[in-house]
């Protein structure tokens, strides 16, 4: 699956890596891994990085690069973590002498000159771990952790249903490497306290459908101060519903001035089609999209409404 990917790293003198909007663990830990791997084993070749600056994730050892458009010519652009194209946070890549997509969404387009999708894998993360272990690359330590560390993200812990033997497989192929595993956690999940009251009072805004369907839905008005984009507060609330007892879809509205952020969240049914009838997509229980206004998001709660009381 990988060997296409390789020869097109090997041919390249110059690589860029793109990945999605307002980075999760995953997409930066894919960029970050990846462009490390490449520099670790190619060391004469220009690697770049390229995208918004990843807020969440300021402990994580990587910067973006500015580089002029010029760049692009000649040159391999490598795409990760991006289900569609309007993901990608730099439509440069069009412009690149050829492209390669590493992805683990459900496939909704073709993007790439060479496209691995594979939506088996729990993150991107674990697809190029998989493509260095497979390709006999030398991994670093930086490498390891960041692709360890999206690992842990997009499959919560190791404890979402899409984590299989693979992923644990692939885990201790990345703990082969010295990886500070309580700073790793300690990082990712410990919280400042004001965030701790702001999210208790978030559970207080938490409703239900008649079938059980949770929801919050934060007005533009209400957004917190502290300058989080509307899709970082959206993912970040979701997550307070996903243990509440008989619920098995929940859904996350965010106001913004490209329209309501829906994160929609399912431990049961495929929720997917749903995201992408709205022009969104993901995975089959974890699944994004943006919709005009809140008449339309109530419709697409209806949708999950409907969907709970079809498939219960």
């Amino acid at each position: 699956m990988f060997k296409e990917a390789l020869k097109a790293i090997k041919k390249y003198n110059r690589i860029i890596i793109h990945r999605h909007n307002y980075p999760d663990g995953d997409a930066y830990g894919s960029q970050i891994g990846l462009a490390t791997l490449i520099k670790d084993n190619f060391p004469k070749k220009e690697v770049y990085c390229v995208g918004d600056k990843a807020t969440r994730l300021p402990f994580m050892e990587g910067t973006m690069d500015e580089i002029p458009d010029s760049y692009y010519s000649g040159a391999l652009a490598i795409i990760l973590d991006c289900g569609s194209s309007k993901m990608i946070c730099d439509d440069r890549y069009k412009t690149a002498d050829l492209t390669v997509r590493f992805d683990h969404h459900i496939f909704c387009e073709k993007v790439a000159d060479i496209d691995i999708s594979d939506n088996t894998f729990e993150s991107t993360c674990g697809m190029v771990a998989a493509f260095a272990k497979e390709s006999k690359l030398r991994l670093s330590p930086l490498s390891a952790k960041s692709l360890y560390t999206g690992m842990v993200t997009d499959s919560g812990r190791f404890v979402f249903d899409c984590t299989t033997a693979r992923t644990f497989e692939l885990a201790a192929y990345l703990l082969s490497q010295p990886i500070d595993l309580n700073g790793l956690y300690y990082n990712l999940y410990a919280e400042e306290f004001e965030d701790i009251i702001a999210k208790a009072d978030n559970m207080h805004k938490i409703k239900f459908t008649e079938n059980k369907v949770a929801y919050i839905y934060t007005a533009k008005a209400d957004l917190p101060k502290n300058g989080d984009a509307a899709p970082i507060v959206s993912t970040g609330l979701v997550g307070l519903m996903k243990d509440i007892k008989g619920v098995n879809i929940w859904i996350n509205f965010t106001e913004s001035d490209d329209g309501v952020h829906c994160e929609l969240r399912s431990n049961k049914y495929n929720i997917n089609p749903i995201a992408t009838k709205y022009g969104g997509g993901g995975h089959k229980k974890a699944s994004g999209c943006t919709v005009p206004d809140k008449a339309t998001a109530m419709k697409l709660l209806d949708d999950l409404n409907a969907l709970a009381i079809t498939e219960a």
